[in-house]
């Protein structure tokens, strides 16, 4: 019996994985610039949390989670979103009282049972940021100029942002009743799911892909012309920030939220290369998630983005990020006799921090020269009774072809130190 990987789920094999560390690292890097700090929570939680958190009445609760009980009867959720699992730590361990503003940031794996497609995988993963105790327009702004950063560090380019208001528990009730009055004569001709969605969730018939829908909502009324005073204020404060930080943006009044714990600002980064699933950003505002969970009332936003969906539109761009792994040095045994000493000295330079490799397949000298050509070695060091004996090797550098006769007890300051 041939074992493979479960259906929607990718290995991510050595020759990708520099890729990865390196898109990582560059995360990490501008998070740490903007000075969010790493939270990283269990793979799953309890299900009733994403159900609240997440909307009981949304596709991801009601198709796509993997739900278990475990043997005492709890049910829990592999986590598909990441949210909810910052806020309920955030409730426990009362982030909130240790300072004013508490900035997080993560890379995980999520899980959802949905149709595999480009880009969007069974088990994939995220990286986002949460700025958990503001209200500040500024804030909204610093969140997206966070994850603009992370993009134009990796010189992805052809990205377009596009924001809205999705007003609040003020102004959408109103907005909803003017929406539903405008979609009631052409229900009949929306997709299914937009019907569906017509009495629980009605904003959203404007985020739907169907070509038919969208055209059939063609100068539907749009919240960003019915927000009340105060949620005006804030996108007017947003978008004076963002054009103070010099961040490019469109404003898009169909980009919207179904739940209602999600108030004022909504932003999208889209790769325009990808389709229809062009979505690389997904963030906004969401000032009443903590209470909603639990918590006191504290005003909330961040964001959640794709790393498989960024590294395809690397792979469009043909943008090459991470430098190849491969030995500083590759130690060649002449003859068996070496073998124990070139495993010392292997040993002296990785005790050192120098990347080093060496043949344990007990091969003979031609197969270990190809083998250091296999891995690309930086430079090669024949290792035999007469270096041994003289205490001194010649470092022959693979790309120049130049050797260099070094005693061994220098050849950490060789590769550490620079020439």
């Amino acid at each position: 019996m041939k074992f493979r990987s479960i259906k929607g789920t990718k290995d991510i094999l050595p020759d990708e994985s520099g890729t990865w560390q390196a898109v990582e690292r560059t995360i990490r890097d501008v998070m740490h610039v903007f000075n969010y700090k790493e939270i990283r929570t269990p793979v799953f939680e309890e299900t009733a949390l994403f159900a609240r958190g997440i909307g009981e009445l949304t596709d991801i609760v009601g198709k796509e989670m993997y739900t278990f009980d475990d043997r005492g009867g709890t049910s829990l959720t592999l986590k598909p979103e990441m949210t909810a699992s910052v806020i309920r730590a955030y409730i426990q361990h009362q982030l909130g009282e240790q300072q004013p503003l508490t900035k997080v940031y993560y890379i995980a794996p999520m899980f959802r049972q949905e149709r595999p497609q480009a880009g969007r995988l069974r088990q994939f993963h995220q990286f986002g940021a949460e700025a958990i105790g503001g209200q500040q327009p500024a804030i909204d702004a610093e969140i997206v100029a966070l994850c603009v950063e992370v993009y134009r560090q990796l010189e992805i380019d052809n990205v377009e942002l596009r924001i809205n208001s999705v007003g609040c528990e003020t102004c959408r009730p109103v907005y909803k009743e003017k929406l539903k009055k405008f979609l009631r004569p052409r229900l009949d001709d929306l997709s299914e799911e937009s019907k569906r969605r017509f009495d629980q969730n009605p904003l959203r018939i404007l985020d739907s892909k169907d070509e038919d829908d969208r055209a059939l909502t063609k100068g539907a009324p749009l919240l960003i012309d019915h927000l009340c005073e105060i949620c005006g204020a804030h996108f007017n404060g947003v978008m004076r920030a963002l054009k103070s930080l010099g961040i490019a943006f469109e404003i898009d009044g169909r980009i919207v939220r179904g739940l209602d714990y999600y108030t004022k600002t909504a932003f999208e980064l889209i790769g325009k290369e990808l389709g229809s699933q062009d979505a690389l950003v997904g963030g906004g505002r969401y000032d009443l998630l903590v209470k909603e969970l639990g918590g006191k009332q504290t005003p909330a936003v961040g964001f959640a983005a794709g790393i498989e969906r960024l590294l395809m539109v690397l792979g469009k761009q043909k943008k090459r990020v991470g430098a190849v792994v491969r030995p500083t040095v590759f130690i060649v045994a002449a003859d068996n006799s070496s073998r124990d000493h070139a495993l010392r000295e292997a040993a002296v330079l990785r005790r050192a921090g120098v990347s080093c490799e060496i043949d344990l397949l007990e091969r003979s000298l031609k197969s270990q020269m190809r083998e250091a050509d296999r891995q690309r070695a930086e430079n090669v060091i024949v290792l035999g009774e007469r270096e041994i004996q003289s205490n001194e090797v010649a470092v022959k550098n693979m790309q120049t072809g130049e050797e260099r006769r070094i005693a061994l007890s220098q050849l950490i300051d060789f590769f550490t130190k620079p020439r």
